[in-house]
């Protein structure tokens, strides 16, 4: 999409092979780095680990349910392990995984600038994350909580003994990490493009993180301020949300969700940014409808705010409120479909190439259909009434969070793993990895749909019989997807020591990021690119591409 003035072979021959992974080595070089490489990695490590944190959960959950009877964790610890799922997997994985180490990694080097605008805070957002984290162990090893990750009153401030302070700070404090990073990106994608780099000039993954922000930065305060009022009326008995001291708890969903929902797009978008990348340098197609994508990718994050409702159907809100967020739900499925399809018309008639980001991506496209078309299902008022509760919505949402988010997360992981750190991985290991995923994936969720639709409700440790074999499959996918999820962490650190050299751009790929070194240069440009092309100028020769 870009060239740099003057010349036309590979430019990162122009420069010295020294680069941000060896300007120090200390301990101290790490950890007061304003390079938003470097924080890039710090982010890494640490939603890794919470990432296998919120995972040792989720297997507890399934070795549970692998039989009808509460034989391995009783009825209040059961609660506790899946609250601790959510809690660790919402708050702590999937909000910040993309934009906090793709896009902090990567949004700089797409839009040619040296850094981000203000790289002393984003240091601080990394340091507030982890005080957030700190906060939510401390709340598992001082008892564990028990309301499950939305925190629903008034059981949460009136009558569970658990430590619900301690993990509702925890979020609390992270959503000022989320606030700094949204800022951020905002101001440097708006005040740090490289010449040349007009709106509609910009990689999608860039329109992805930027809708992103607008959202955190918009939404994340409500959250925080309802977080507050749980810790005042449970503390001071204050009659907010608790019915009997004349609260109202319809009022605090209204609130949660306000915020959640728009979550969920935090979540995904950036995913549907990184497939957009994916997709087009695989195909070596361009985007189809380029403008359609950005202003798809926007509409999403408006219609965010407006479709809070449509978790409340059930919960005594207005009838005609009802109707109304249900129709908002049919209409953010249009820009979705729009992304779909645009994805599918990219593919059409291109040179595809079947490495393991691009399985990874394909990966993104299916599940990611089938977790859009089952929400639309759910948006209908008929239907969410019957499996309102049940696994039907565990399954919808994983499909969403876990098969799209979480594939598309690894696909953008394994497509700049080679810009990142200079080496290259195995791609054999890679495509079983990503074939596990989608296996595992399946195997595990699917029958999730099955089980809530004849009534199993969520949160159960104990279940009828006739559940069994649904659950046991269930339980084994499980284990496959754990397979998947764990391959990458051995061959990715593997290739870190042992791999080999990825050269400056390994897959012929477009953009900004590409044109220099891999690992980039301390400050990622010896000379600042000027844009000349459109993005995604696939189908120009090299000759075209530079000026």
């Amino acid at each position: 999409m870009s060239a740099v003035s003057g010349h036309q072979g590979p430019i990162d021959d122009l420069w010295p092979r020294e680069h941000y992974l060896s300007s120090g080595f200390r301990l101290r070089d790490w950890l007061l780095t304003s390079d938003h490489k470097r924080i890039a990695w710090l982010y890494l490590v640490s939603i890794t680990a919470f990432f296998f944190l919120g995972g040792l959960a989720a297997l507890l959950i399934r070795l549970e349910l692998m039989t009808p009877r509460g034989d391995l964790l009783n009825a209040d610890t059961y609660n506790q392990v899946f609250s601790l799922h959510g809690i660790v997997m919402i708050w702590f994985f999937l909000i910040p995984s993309i934009p906090a180490t793709l896009g902090n990694f990567l949004l700089p080097l797409m839009v040619g600038a040296r850094d981000v605008a203000f790289p002393r805070i984003n240091l601080l957002s990394w340091y507030v994350y982890t005080l957030g984290g700190i906060f939510t162990l401390f709340a598992v090893i001082s008892g564990g909580v028990d309301t499950g990750w939305t925190f629903y009153t008034p059981y949460s401030t009136m009558f569970t003994n658990t430590a619900v302070i301690a993990a509702a700070t925890g979020v609390f404090i992270v959503g000022f990490s989320s606030i700094l990073t949204g800022i951020n990106f905002i101001v440097t994608i708006h005040k740090m493009r490289a010449p040349g780099l007009t709106w509609m000039r910009l990689p999608l993954f860039v329109w992805a993180n930027y809708a992103t922000s607008l959202i955190m930065v918009l939404a994340t305060p409500v959250l925080s301020s309802t977080l507050l009022l749980i810790a005042l009326e449970r503390v001071l008995r204050i009659g907010i949300f608790d019915p009997a001291l004349g609260g109202d708890p319809v009022l605090f969903q209204h609130l949660f969700w306000f915020y959640s929902h728009p979550a969920v797009y935090i979540m995904i978008l950036p995913g549907m940014g990184v497939v957009s990348e994916i997709i087009t340098c695989f195909s070596r197609n361009p985007v189809f409808g380029y403008k359609g994508m950005t202003i798809s990718i926007m509409a999403i994050a408006v219609f965010g705010f407006i479709v809070w409702g449509h978790h409340m159907f059930v919960a005594g809100q207005s009838l005609y409120a009802g109707v109304m967020f249900s129709f908002f739900t049919f209409l953010v499925a249009i820009p979705s479909a729009i992304k779909t399809f645009n994805w599918t018309a990219t593919l059409y008639k291109g040179r595809i190439s079947f490495t393991a980001p691009m399985l990874y991506g394909l990966s993104f496209i299916g599940l990611f259909t089938i977790g859009g078309l089952t929400g639309v299902i759910l948006a209908s008022l008929a239907i969410d009434v019957h499996v309102h509760d049940t696994y039907f919505v565990v399954a919808h949402f994983h499909y969403i969070m876990v098969g799209g988010m979480v594939t598309a997360y690894l696909g953008g992981l394994h497509f700049w793993w080679p810009k990142m750190t200079g080496k290259r991985y195995s791609e054999l290991w890679a495509k079983v990895a990503a074939l596990a995923l989608f296996i595992g994936f399946n195997l595990t969720f699917f029958p999730q749909f099955l089980l809530g639709y004849l009534g199993m409700p969520r949160r159960y440790h104990e279940y009828p019989a006739d559940f069994q074999i649904l659950n046991a499959m269930s339980s084994l996918g499980a284990g496959v997807l754990a397979i998947g999820y764990l391959l990458p962490l051995v061959y990715l650190t593997w290739s870190l020591f042992k791999g080999r050299p990825a050269g400056g751009n390994p897959w012929n790929a477009k953009g900004l990021e590409w044109l220099t070194t891999s690992p980039p240069l301390e400050h990622n440009f010896a000379r600042i690119p000027r844009v000349t092309e459109p993005a995604y100028a696939y189908d120009r020769t090299e000759g075209q591409a530079a000026e």
